[in-house]
């Protein structure tokens, strides 16, 4: 089975390396020359367009910055749309809206070829180890033809509906998981006013009813002053930006989702759009003049978790 993957920044190239990693072939395609070079030199093959590459690929996988870049991908003369044909898979791994995906579904489909939306959930180390966990919206059919596929890149895989689903399901967790970040900044910069030790701070947090998965990950980062997940304003301003656009279209009134967009707003005014997205952070630390910083915490999350086979995670009562 041959792999297109199109997409190699900070989740797509460590995702693509999964397949190389367990000897599939591989296909890619990116507008960084240098990243498409460091797949070459590991044994993948350049791909001249995304037609040419859905034409020879069996599974042609997206994973890039946005549902309009996407989009182009897919649409262009030279697209990818131009090159899929019957009984050929297209994977949308990417964070992307819910109208969009089920759009370019219909034109996938249109082909004669099967469509599947996987984000992917748990952070850069995560994906670079294949333990990303992994929603997946489409037809149960699609769905079993993915599996394994999925399994290889991924340790948890839930089978979320139809296509839109994984979309809707994956913006609300990074909606979750910013709210996190912001109460942990403020959290961390109130207890260092207070004269907490930082390092003992952390622990407090970590093994009590305030912890969370950003708390244990991100607050390592913050605390080293790297700072760095790979990613960044601008993208947590893209999701959270379309969970309120759900919430809207549904006619929740929320309270704390207005507030986060403004505080991103205010953070990519600040110190630009591309800025590492803990360094939320700053907002606080520059008015209050207090540094968040502690020894002993890495500049980098590694995952310490053994690669291991993936498996489809069942909901309770199905």
């Amino acid at each position: 089975m041959n792999i297109g993957f199109i997409g190699l920044g900070n989740v797509g190239g460590k995702l693509a390396g999964s397949f190389l990693r367990n000897g599939y072939g591989l296909s890619v395609l990116d507008l960084n020359e240098d990243l498409m070079q460091s797949f070459i030199n590991r044994g993948a093959c350049r791909a001249s367009s995304p037609k040419a590459l859905a034409q020879t690929c069996d599974i042609v996988i997206t994973c890039l910055p946005s549902p309009a870049i996407c989009s182009q991908v897919m649409e262009a003369d030279n697209g990818i749309l131009a090159g899929l044909s019957e009984g050929k898979i297209w994977a949308e791994m990417s964070t992307t809206d819910e109208s969009e995906v089920k759009r370019l579904a219909e034109l996938v489909q249109a082909k004669g070829a099967s469509a599947i939306e996987c984000p992917v959930s748990g952070g850069c180390h995560r994906a670079a180890t294949g333990n990303i966990s992994i929603f997946a919206g489409c037809d149960r059919n699609t769905f079993d033809r993915m599996l394994p596929i999925l399994t290889t890149l991924g340790r948890r895989v839930l089978h979320t509906g139809p296509i839109g689903s994984a979309s809707v399901l994956k913006v609300m967790t990074n909606y979750l998981a910013t709210a996190n970040l912001l109460t942990l900044c403020e959290a961390m910069v109130t207890m260092k006013a207070a004269g907490m030790d930082m390092a003992t701070t952390y622990e407090a947090i970590k093994i009590s009813s305030g912890t969370s998965f950003v708390a244990e990950t991100e607050g390592q980062i913050i605390l080293n002053g790297s700072r760095d997940i790979s990613f960044t304003m601008d993208l947590v301003k893209k999701d959270i930006g379309l969970f309120h656009k759900i919430a809207e279209n549904h006619k929740i009134p929320l309270d704390i989702s207005p507030v986060m967009v403004d505080i991103f707003n205010d953070g990519i005014e600040r110190y630009g759009e591309r800025e590492l997205s803990p360094n939320i952070i700053r907002r606080l630390e520059d008015v209050t003049g207090l540094s968040i910083l502690a020894d002993g915490f890495p500049n980098e999350l590694m995952d310490d978790e053994p690669e291991a086979s993936g498996y489809e995670v069942v909901p309770r009562g199905h």
